[in-house]
C-alpha cells in the first residue's frame, strides 16, 4: 500500500501541520464531543472563531447548502491540497459516482469519497480478509483497538477483484465545511498507515 514505511509518511504530514504555523495541543473531552472538536479545529486552521453549539442544535460551522457528488468534486478540485499537488481529485462514473483521492504525501494512497443524502462516507482498501493469518484472531485485535485510531472504523468490504478487504472508513455530515472534509480524508490516510504497521504481524504476507 505504501512505498515507505508508514513513519516515514506521518512525520512528513505533521512536519508540514507545523510549517503552516500550527501546533499539536492535547486535550480530553467526552467522546460524545469528539466531532465538535474535529470541526472546532478545521475552523480554527482557516482562520474562524467558531461558536460551540449546545448538544443537539445545528451547529454554527455547517455551510448552508449540502454538498452532492458534483459540487464537493469541483471543491475539491480547488482546494488548497490539489493547488499544491498533494492530493489528485478525479470524478468517479457509474451508477453511483464516486470521487476518487489520491493521497501522495501518503504514498498515493487511493480514497474514496461517496455522498448519499445527508452523509459523505470516505474509505480505504487495505488488504484481503484472506491476508490475516488467523481470521478470528485479527478480527477480535482490529475490534478492540481500532479506537486508537480517532475518526475511523474498520470493515469488510468486497474490493474491484471480487475479493473481501478489510477496509477504513470515515462519516460526516454533508453540510459540513470543505475544509472539514479535507481533515477527515487526511486523518483517514494517517490512520491507514498507522494501521499498515501496527496490524502487519497478523498477515502472511509482510512486506
Amino acid at each position: 500500500m505504501a512505498t515507505k514505511s508508514p513513519s516515514y509518511y506521518q512525520s512528513r504530514y505533521r512536519d508540514r501541520l507545523r510549517q503552516q504555523g500550527y501546533i499539536k495541543k492535547e486535550v480530553w473531552i467526552p467522546s460524545n464531543w469528539t466531532q465538535v472538536l474535529k470541526e472546532c479545529e478545521s475552523a480554527l486552521r482557516v482562520g474562524i472563531v467558531p461558536i460551540i453549539p449546545k448538544m443537539g442544535k445545528e451547529r454554527n460551522m455547517n455551510q448552508i447548502n449540502n454538498w452532492d457528488t458534483q459540487t464537493l468534486f469541483e471543491a475539491l478540485g480547488q482546494s488548497e491540497p490539489v493547488a499544491e499537488d498533494t492530493i489528485e481529485v478525479e470524478l468517479v462514473e457509474g451508477a453511483e459516482p464516486g470521487i476518487l483521492l489520491t493521497m501522495k504525501e501518503f504514498g498515493d494512497l487511493p480514497i474514496l469519497m461517496s455522498v448519499s443524502g445527508s452523509q459523505i462516507i470516505v474509505d480505504t482498501l487495505l488488504w484481503p480478509v484472506g491476508e490475516a493469518k488467523d481470521s478470528a484472531a485479527f478480527n477480535t485485535i482490529a475490534l478492540k483497538t481500532h479506537k486508537l485510531l480517532p475518526l475511523s472504523t474498520f470493515g469488510i468490504t468486497r474490493g474491484p477483484d471480487d475479493q473481501d478487504y478489510y477496509e477504513m472508513f470515515g462519516s460526516l455530515s454533508s453540510g459540513s465545511l470543505l475544509e472539514s472534509i479535507i481533515y477527515e480524508v487526511e486523518t483517514l490516510a494517517d490512520n491507514a498507515l498507522q494501521a499498515a504497521g501496527a496490524y502487519q504481524s497478523g498477515l502472511k504476507n509482510v512486506a
